[in-house]
């Protein structure tokens, strides 16, 4: 590693684009955030708190998502990968470890003070890197300052929100969050920055990885728990095999196709990665679900069987829209046409029948075995094999 090297941008068609070991490790260190939000999503839908803790995940999970975002596109753009870079980077990681301390205390009180905080951290460090890339890649200086000025401004405007009073809290979040999608829409539009496809889809597909983790991660705690409290292991196992069901069909199901080729313009790239809050969002959720479900079968939650279904339900439907408008319907898969939406209904009806975790599991069972059987190639074990994580295995 050189100390210094000059930010310019990177070539959108470099070969063998890989995500560095420092992305890696900026990612991981956001699974602290991810499962601070899911335990808190967990206890809020246990004790039956079912508006409040979809209002404030939304909220979190935003937050964790959107400075997730900032890091991705810009490193794929201008990672230079030199000391300034991983200190800077480092300061970002920082940031992000203040945000997921102040996750319980907006959950649960509507207090985003050391949230704000961390993204104080955060967006001092983007935008001194907002600032290099401007000094350093002259054709597109006016876009490294306008998202240096973005990022500051909106920065500014979240600081105020803290003095905001409580009634005037939902609607300037909503109103800030669509300033923040803003800024890149407008930075972009004089010179696009050199992000690359591959990259990119690489970078998404693992933070899914990583969430999908968590997700199993945060069941196989509450199964746990049970376990060691006395529940019934029969009924704990059949509920243990379908979460493992659901989780594993989500994981086919997004991986099944290569994303990177639907990266093809700004437009298709906006709308694609924009989209994936409610991918990863979705599937955070399904995990503090089954969470739920198993406090339900050991009677620990103080909510309905119905309410507990649909705990899972409403993820794992929210997860196979946005698949489907992202992943599938840009292929113009004819042969999964419908498949989708047709799955994601009958998943919010499962909540209404006796056994909706293990219908639930069924029902994206089937989704899989009919992407199977309408043709798929097999190219989800192409694409784990060209991942970023196995280049690095093979480079070391």
């Amino acid at each position: 590693m050189r100390w210094y090297r000059r930010m310019g941008a990177r070539e959108r068609h470099e070969e063998h684009r890989a995500a560095t070991p420092l992305e890696l490790f900026f990612d991981l260190c956001f699974v602290v955030a991810v499962a601070q939000a899911g335990t808190s999503l967990h206890h809020a839908l246990a004790e039956n708190h079912f508006g409040l803790a979809l209002v404030r995940y939304l909220m979190v999970f935003f937050a964790i998502w959107w400075a997730w975002m900032n890091f991705t596109w810009f490193a794929s753009a201008y990672d230079t990968d030199d000391g300034p870079y991983r200190v800077t980077t480092f300061v970002q990681i920082a940031g992000a470890l203040v945000l997921a301390a102040g996750i319980p205390r907006a959950f649960d009180d509507g207090d985003f003070l050391v949230v704000v905080i961390g993204y104080v951290i955060m967006r001092i460090a983007i935008v001194s890197q907002w600032l290099r890339a401007a000094r350093s890649d002259p054709p597109r200086r006016t876009t490294a300052i306008r998202y240096a000025a973005g990022v500051a401004i909106m920065q500014a405007l979240w600081v105020a929100f803290l003095f905001a009073p409580s009634s005037w809290a939902l609607p300037l979040f909503v109103l800030f969050v669509g300033l923040e999608l803003l800024v890149p829409v407008l930075a972009e539009r004089t010179e696009p920055t050199t992000w690359h496809p591959h990259h990119i889809a690489e970078r998404y597909g693992l933070f899914t990885l990583i969430v999908l983790g968590e997700s199993v991660l945060a069941a196989t705690l509450a199964f746990q728990g049970a376990i060691d409290a006395g529940g019934h292991s029969g009924t704990l196992i059949g509920l243990a095999v379908a979460g493992l069901v659901i989780v594993f069909s989500m994981w086919w199901i997004y991986f099944d196709k290569e994303s990177h080729e639907l990266l093809s313009s700004a437009k298709a790239a906006f709308r694609w990665g924009y989209g994936h809050y409610l991918i990863f969002g979705s599937t955070a959720a399904v995990g503090a679900g089954l969470a739920v479900a198993v406090d339900y079968d050991t009677g620990k939650a103080h909510l309905s069987g119905t309410a507990a279904g649909f705990a899972v339900a409403i993820p794992v439907a929210v997860y196979l829209l946005t698949v489907w408008l992202l992943q599938i319907c840009p292929h113009r898969d004819a042969g999964l046409k419908w498949v989708f939406p047709v799955a994601a209904g009958l998943a919010l009806l499962t909540p209404f029948t006796g056994a909706p975790i293990h219908l639930t599991a069924g029902i994206l069972a089937v989704v899989v075995a009919v992407m199977v059987l309408t043709g798929r190639d097999g190219s989800a074990g192409r694409r784990a094999a060209s991942s970023p994580a196995a280049g690095i295995a093979e480079r070391a």
